[in-house]
């Protein structure tokens, strides 16, 4: 068993290490080269049939049938592994062009390199292919092939979109593109066994799963009797210094008083393929140029309008934040913060320009150069008008166009809607100029009954247009993390020197901070809500939104925690702190936006709520792993502490595996359903991989006795959190893939 025990470890590692290097091999050299060289290699397979076989003697040996439930969570396994085997040896992926009205029956596989065709056993034929449009947009909501089935003499009549296959005798297809000549592209996938017996072991390994959790002497239970009594978790803190930025100029420049700018903010406007409140735009447009929402005091709205209005005061004023010492080199600025005019030279040309030409693609500096260059064109854009598509215009077939004031206007649009459109901000900046608000006000007022008339009603419906501007209003920059974080490393000393006087946490503390962790759980909530009302969609599909869940599931964890375990406190608070300061740092305000069809899924919103909150339970493991670091060497006489933490974390692991599982196995649905593959070896999906099985390994302590030691478990699980670190920021950051969204 000694010898088996070693196999399995070895096996276990070195798919592990594989895995991780293949993804930066992926990284360099493309998904073709790491799927033909390693995912699909002949040793690659070698080793998961090593590790099947290891397993299947190790349930024999250890005669896990007279466990049932731990029988079935290993047969699960096996029956994956199955799975995945069959689909790489019987299964078929390819992909088919249908010409409107041609009947064909041929498809494409490119597999390693080398395309060959297939045929399909009946015609498929192309009627003709849609492109849905949101309400008053240009935006694809959805993209939709009508079709016609003819088998064996039969005509049968079919429709596919995204989120909507189309199955027909073992064959699924799939809406994957369309080109201009009204052609549509079809993802083809034919895996009669292998996704069968897939979905059969994730299915058995939910039950067992479950099992675990009910079974009356399961591991589980255990803990949970042994632990019933008060138990206390000890957290550390780590330290994140931040700079406010703060101006350097003296003087203000002038601005719309709060009034005037708040009513242009009230405009629609059409920005990122969507009609908005020019507010989300203006909020954009200074985070964009600043790094922050506010600037000296000013609204998003006055910023926008500064520079709209008073451009001459607002090109001298140090706002626009550039990274890399280079970029600053080349702009001729010693700070962080830029002026308008630092970004040409004495003779007006522009110092970026040649500069970004010559880089080369892959070279490091080309991106701070590109984000320098980016705020920079923004200024012209606003100032050329290409930023403001302010104008709604409907055509002859009803369909509306948004026009900025310098564009090229419809020949047939009547002659009082082409003056209003040319003179509209020109009368608004002559008001401006001269102080004249209370005439500016009426004219904004005027533009806004303009635009809902010509709009035809295709606008934001009105409790969406009032959710988002409440979002924006409520939406905060740095501040909230760093007040979480300081409470969190209050609530850490108090806890200290609770614990070495062997008293509760003070109740004063511990009431305060109850009382900011509930407070801020129903902020969390509230900016759920009205990103989800406002983007028409559950917002969980962006960094942002992942990161604000991430929050939301820790604070509810703290607060149901807290009773039972009076440290969950500062955990919950220290772990917000630090998850809303990643994503304040990501961008404080990211725009709300329609999502890509196939984002749309329910199974989108499912699968990343699990894996957050599976990411929440790590988080609180890591952090527990520290505090017993930190006990070891502070308080070394109380070894007591350190195996009660060990019992806590191993509680919090249980589910925390659970759900990594259950988030998998939802999100391989949710590919299989929207592009025909259950499995690509992405490398977002390859660190899920790894760190379902890095966490997985303490959980088998009666295989690999030395999970049996606190120390070890405690230092283990803080460098497994790695790979969490890595499955959610570094492939975002580094590796990239079709999962990178940051």
């Amino acid at each position: 068993m000694k010898i088996l025990r070693h196999i399995l470890s070895i096996l276990m590692i070195a798919l592990v290490v594989v895995m991780a290097a293949g993804t930066f091999i992926e990284r360099f050299h493309g998904n073709e080269y790491a799927l033909s060289h390693i995912y699909s290699s002949w040793w690659f397979v070698a080793l998961w049939a090593l590790l099947a076989i290891g397993m299947l003697v190790a349930m024999i040996t250890r005669k896990s049938w007279q466990r049932p439930v731990v029988c079935a969570l290993h047969t699960s396994v096996l029956l994956i592994l199955l799975g995945a085997l069959l689909t790489m040896t019987t299964g078929q992926h390819g992909e088919m062009t249908l010409q409107p009205g041609k009947s064909t029956n041929r498809f494409t596989i490119e597999k390693h390199g080398a395309t060959r065709e297939a045929t399909l056993p009946f015609q498929l034929t192309l009627d003709h292919f849609d492109v849905e449009t949101y309400p008053g947009t240009h935006t694809p909501m959805d993209f939709v092939s009508y079709l016609q089935i003819t088998d064996k003499g039969e005509v049968e009549e079919a429709k596919i979109s995204m989120n909507h296959i189309l199955k027909h005798r073992h064959y699924r297809f799939y809406q994957s593109d369309y080109d201009e000549e009204g052609n549509s592209v079809l993802a083809v996938a034919h895996d009669p066994w292998g996704v069968g017996v897939t979905y059969a072991g994730y299915i058995l390994l939910f039950l067992a799963m479950a099992g675990l959790f009910i079974e009356r002497n399961s591991p589980f239970r255990q803990l949970l009797r042994k632990t019933a009594s008060k138990t206390a978790m000890l957290l550390s803190c780590l330290t994140i210094a931040a700079m406010l930025p703060a101006a350097a100029a003296n003087g203000k420049p002038d601005v719309l008083p709060k009034a005037s700018a708040d009513k242009m903010g009230q405009l629609y406007v059409m920005y990122k393929g969507r009609v908005c409140p020019l507010q989300t735009l203006a909020k954009d447009f200074t985070t964009k140029l600043y790094g922050s929402a506010h600037y000296r005091g000013y609204t998003p709205e006055q910023v926008l309008s500064g520079w709209l209005f008073y451009p001459t005061q607002w090109q001298e004023e140090p706002m626009f934040k550039i990274k890399g010492d280079e970029v600053r080199k080349s702009l001729g600025i010693k700070g962080k913060y830029a002026r308008l005019r630092d970004f040409s030279d004495p003779y007006g040309e522009y110092k970026l320009e040649k500069i970004i030409q010559d880089l080369p693609m892959g070279d490091p500096r080309r991106k701070n150069y590109r984000a320098a260059d980016e705020k920079y064109q923004l200024i012209t854009m606003l100032h050329n008008g290409q930023l403001l598509k302010m104008f709604p215009h409907a055509d002859s077939l009803q369909e509306i166009t948004w026009y900025s004031q310098n564009d090229q206007l419809p020949i047939e649009i009547p002659d009082d809607e082409y003056l209003f459109i040319r003179k509209q901000l020109s009368l608004c900046q002559e008001y401006a100029v001269t102080g004249d608000y209370k005439s500016l006000d009426e004219v904004l007022g005027k533009t806004l009954l303009y635009q809902r008339k010509y709009s035809l009603g295709k606008v934001q419906s009105q409790t969406s247009y009032r959710a988002e501007r409440l979002y924006n209003l409520l939406t905060t920059g740095r501040w909230l993390a760093m007040v979480n974080i300081t409470l969190g490393l209050i609530c850490f000393a108090a806890a200290l020197i609770c614990i070495g006087k062997g008293r509760k946490l003070y109740k004063p503390v511990r009431w305060a901070a109850g009382i900011w962790m509930a407070l801020l759980c129903l902020y969390l909530a509230l900016v759920f809500i009205l990103r989800w009302i406002a983007g028409g969609h559950v917002p969980m599909a962006g960094s942002f939104d992942s990161m604000n869940l991430l929050a939301l599931s820790v604070s509810i964890l703290a607060l149901i925690l807290m009773r039972k375990y009076e440290m969950a406190l500062p955990a919950g608070l220290l772990i917000t702190g630090f998850v809303l300061l990643v994503q304040m740092m990501g961008g404080s305000n990211p725009p709300v936006t329609h999502l890509m069809p196939v984002l749309t899924s329910p199974l989108l919103s499912l699968h990343v709520t699990v894996i957050m909150i599976a990411y929440a339970l790590l988080f609180f493991i890591m952090l527990n792993g520290i505090s017993a670091v930190i006990m070891r060497i502070t308080q070394p006489d109380k070894l007591n502490y350190l195996e009660r933490l060990q019992h806590i974390s191993m509680i919090m692991l249980y589910p925390a595996v659970a759900l990594l599982a259950a988030g998998i196995f939802i999100g391989a649905v949710w590919a299989n359903i929207s592009w025909g593959n259950y499995w690509s070896w992405d490398p977002k999906e390859v660190w899920a991989l790894i760190t379902l099985l890095i966490y997985a390994a303490p959980l088998h302590n009666s295989v690999w006795k030395a999970f049996q030691k606190p120390m070890f478990f405690h230092i283990y699980s803080i460098l497994a959190f790695l790979s969490v670190i890595i499955t959610y920021f570094g492939v975002n950051m580094l590796l990239g893939g079709m999962h990178s969204y940051m």
